[in-house]
């Protein structure tokens, strides 16, 4: 190959290469929008269903959704090739996430269950290293730390007071095992891949899901009385199975095989912004500047992750 042919070659994979980079990035922002309407139907379902029988059912409904649609793109629900317990530990891992998310939002605020979900990113640099040996940029680091302060200020709405007397109760240990889980899913998404579709690989994760969830609380299934759930309940549930379950999988699975772990879920920082954003066009009323402010700075730190070299 000569230098022209091979300096030709080089930078349309430069340039390929980059593409998927950018779709990557802008599954995770459409990540982090569709994750955050979810916030409001979940707390009003809440009362009315165990943690594990609401995940239980929107994980069942998902993985019809991926199911149908999987069979409908391949005429078949082919099981995968090789290593099938690769995915027996991703659902165990969104499982444990899951529930320890609805268990928390019980026993403690949905403010302090959002402070300990922005330790994810980091954590997932850790783990980014320990399975892919995946090096992260200082200034990458800086800016997760600057996004994460900013995320947390938009929590606490601006208020130091509130930061300041932040006490770790049983919720808040409960969650942050489900933290860990989440932060270790997205590098074993991309130490998993056997380059098989992205669809497939989604079903698969969910089905699983769905059965590690259903043995963890087979219990609380059982004695559930589905036929009295009031509308809003099954609302809340399709919204999550499909939206939140299927979709947002979908998203997470195809943007962790372009992206390194620290950048894929340094997008959660984006939820506060999107609550704030989807409150105010609802009528809800607008965050204060000094929670805007905390926005913009969550933000900037974002933009800063996004076009930072990867290694």
């Amino acid at each position: 190959m000569s230098e022209r042919n091979e300096a030709s070659f080089l930078g349309a994979s430069e340039l390929a290469s980059g593409r998927e980079k950018l779709h990557g990035h802008l599954a995770m922002v459409l990540f982090a929008a569709l994750i955050s309407a979810s916030f409001s139907l979940g707390s009003m379902a809440m009362p009315y269903l165990g943690a594990a029988a609401l995940t239980s059912l929107r994980f069942l409904l998902a993985t019809l959704v991926m199911g149908t649609i999987a069979f409908a793109l391949y005429r078949r629900l082919p099981m995968p090739e090789t290593a099938p317990w690769r995915f027996v530990i991703l659902g165990c891992l969104m499982a444990g996430y899951f529930i320890t998310m609805f268990i928390a939002l019980k026993i403690t605020a949905p403010v302090s269950t959002s402070a300990v979900f922005t330790l994810i990113p980091l954590m997932s640099a850790a783990f980014g290293y320990l399975f892919l040996r995946q090096t992260v940029r200082p200034i990458v680091i800086l800016s997760l730390i600057i996004a994460g302060c900013g995320a947390i200020w938009v929590i606490f709405r601006g208020n130091i007071n509130a930061i300041l007397s932040f006490d770790l109760g049983a919720g808040e240990a409960i969650f942050f095992f489900g933290c860990i889980c989440q932060a270790a899913y997205a590098p074993l998404v991309k130490k998993f891949n056997r380059r098989e579709p992205v669809v497939l690989t989604t079903y698969w994760t969910t089905v699983a899901t769905f059965i590690a969830v259903s043995l963890i609380g087979s219990g609380e299934v059982i004695d559930t009385d589905w036929m009295s759930l009031p509308s809003i309940v099954w609302i809340a549930v399709c919204y999550l199975a499909v939206v939140t379950s299927a979709g947002t999988f979908f998203l997470l699975q195809y943007a962790s095989v372009r992206l390194p772990a620290s950048k894929v879920l340094s997008y959660g920082y984006m939820i506060p912004v999107f609550v704030i954003l989807y409150e105010g066009i609802l009528g809800h009323g607008w965050a204060s500047l000094a929670v805007i402010a905390g926005a913009i700075v969550t933000v900037m730190g974002l933009v800063v992750v996004a076009f930072a070299p990867d290694l």
